[in-house]
């Protein structure tokens, strides 16, 4: 799919290359000009020919520009601006240099190297803080949002070359006077990294949000999917019903207290879930820095480097 050309005359882009594609639309790398030699990278979420004609989705993809403009926070993708041009709409969004987390993890896999625990408990302790400042957004009035992701999942998790960690696309994140609520109708997310509430239909809120979170954790860790089956329904049972394998069984050098608190955010009693973010990811930095000295961003941008030593200079 090719970016509309007046989008591109319009606002003064230069497309330099398609990140991404699917079947809802594209992601492209663009620069923006302005006066005076002003260049600005972006990236350019756009939205194809047939699925623009589909209301529902136009409201999703709306509502997502609409909350996350809103949710400025350093560890969240940034949004800048929501246009339409002949009925089609894009948004301009923070360019990310780096990888998502499912990428991170394939490159260990193909490479038979664990990933060091304390680069990635820093990894999800900042998923957490990005979950903390979305789930406790309020609007202009005070009233609370009531954000619920949905989809935490590692593709939604980026990791940029100076070491920071983004969480992105709200793209079916319910909140209120933003996205529609269609919980008990149909099932939103990925499968496979869904709380046991959110495969069972039911009514989602933040505590679903770190279940899904904790499935990436014991991915990340373990190097092994939790609940992933070629059959959906099959995936769905597994989430609700599964046993959790022990993590440290699966990697001794799991540290007692890391396994506690995964064991925590995967419950599936609610009441013994970790109850916000917050909790899972102050327990998470008391792992880390406890001793005085834990992983930065800094020590993240050293560890992509050494893994992406081509793409991290540039």
């Amino acid at each position: 799919m090719k970016i509309n050309e007046e989008i591109v005359d319009k606002y003064r882009y230069r497309i330099i290359r398609k990140i991404a594609e699917g079947g809802m639309g594209a992601v492209h790398e663009v620069l923006q000009y302005g006066t005076e030699g002003f260049t600005k990278k972006m990236a350019l979420k756009t939205i194809n020919e047939q699925m623009s004609n589909d209301p529902e989705f136009v409201e999703m993809f709306v509502g997502e520009a609409k909350l996350v403009a809103n949710l400025v926070h350093q560890n969240i993708v940034q949004i800048y601006q929501l246009s339409r041009v002949n009925g089609r709409f894009y948004i301009a969004m923070e360019y990310i240099s780096g990888v998502n987390l499912q990428e991170f993890m394939d490159v260990h896999h193909r490479n038979a190297k664990k990933i060091p625990v304390d680069l990635g408990a820093f990894v999800v302790s900042r998923v957490c803080r990005a979950l903390e400042y979305a789930h406790n957004k309020r609007d202009e009035y005070g009233r609370l949002l009531g954000v619920v992701h949905r989809d935490v999942s590692p593709k939604n998790i980026l990791l940029t070359f100076e070491g920071v960690v983004k969480l992105t696309d709200f793209g079916i994140a319910k909140a209120a006077n933003y996205m529609r609520n269609r919980e008990g109708d149909i099932l939103l997310g990925k499968t496979q990294y869904m709380s046991p509430e959110q495969a069972a239909f039911k009514e989602t809120d933040a505590r679903s949000d770190i279940f899904s979170l904790g499935i990436c954790m014991f991915e990340l860790l373990s190097g092994q999917n939790l609940f992933e089956d070629e059959d959906t329904l099959v995936t769905l049972d597994k989430v609700m019903h599964q046993d959790i394998p022990s993590l440290r069984g699966l990697n001794p050098q799991i540290p007692p207290k890391v396994e506690q608190i995964l064991t925590r955010a995967l419950e599936r009693d609610l009441d013994k879930r970790y109850q916000t973010a917050h909790e899972m990811g102050d327990d998470l930095e008391h792992f880390m820095y406890d001793k005085g000295y834990g992983p930065t961003n800094l020590a993240l941008e050293k560890y992509l480097y050494e893994l992406y030593p081509d793409k991290a200079m540039h």
